[in-house]
């Protein structure tokens, strides 16, 4: 796939006018910022053995946060697509069983496009990516695609804002987050202003807490970082109640 060598000047779907309009900031981020593959889904559903892709997104990002390649992809997921995620995401069951591509072609297709931005050596940026890369490899596996076990490099916004901001209150969702780093989200859970909204924070990152290293040393820092961020959240969860003592959240990372 040659269209994933660095900072290819192609575009497989063009985007939304407010989704590849370029970031405003005039500094550059370095290094392994300069170019980072972008991942977002959206789903029936939270359970990521169990629930199912509706949309998806892969793309690439220059160095100024425009879009240098978008994809996006709608499925029929085979079963009903639930109420509360279609409140979500706006995808109803009808539209996507009548526009939506067969469930298994999209995700081969996915896979092969995130294979090939890694083989690039090229980051790629999901937000709470555990998530995403997690529900694609159990969809994988229910459809006969050979999975990606072991993304890498892969950039989580979530996790590197909570390591290097851990004090700062309020919620961490990727629209207060955005917000925080003045990069804007319009369409808030559609794949693609997700998947780009989370690729320009990871710019943002980069640029503000001077995260120079290489991409592979970062990837491996926030194995642990999540796996911190977890027992620190199980503490509290447990002290306010909310779990019982003997549970404990996963801090897998970047697939649980």
């Amino acid at each position: 796939m040659d269209h994933w060598q660095p900072l290819p000047l192609w575009e497989d779907e063009p985007l939304a006018p407010s989704a590849a309009e370029p970031s405003t900031s005039s500094a550059a981020p370095p290094s392994w910022a300069d170019a980072v593959g972008v991942f977002d889904l959206e789903t029936t559903g939270v359970d990521v053995t169990t629930d199912r892709v509706v949309t998806a997104h892969v793309g690439l990002l220059g160095p100024d946060g425009s879009a240098r390649m978008s994809r996006s992809w709608l499925a029929d997921p085979g079963v009903e697509i639930p109420a509360g995620a279609t409140a979500v995401h706006g995808i109803t069951t009808e539209h996507a069983r009548t526009h939506g591509r067969p469930a298994a072609e999209v995700i081969a297709e996915v896979v092969a496009e995130l294979r090939a931005l890694f083989a690039a050596g090229i980051p790629v940026v999901a937000y709470n990516a555990p998530y995403d890369f997690s529900l694609l490899k159990y969809e994988a596996l229910r459809h006969g695609v050979a999975p990606i076990d072991d993304p890498s490099p892969v950039i989580d916004p979530l996790v590197l804002d909570k390591a290097h901001d851990r004090y700062r209150k309020g919620k961490r969702t990727l629209e207060v987050v955005a917000a925080h780093y003045a990069v804007p989200l319009v369409g808030a859970h559609d794949a693609a202003a997700d998947a780009i909204a989370a690729g320009r924070v990871a710019q943002a990152l980069a640029r503000r807490f001077e995260l120079t290293g290489p991409v592979g040393e970062l990837h491996t820092q926030q194995i642990g970082w999540a796996r911190a961020q977890a027992e620190s959240l199980t503490e509290y969860f447990i002290r306010v109640g909310r779990i019982d003592p003997e549970e404990k959240l996963d801090g897998s990372w970047p697939i649980r």
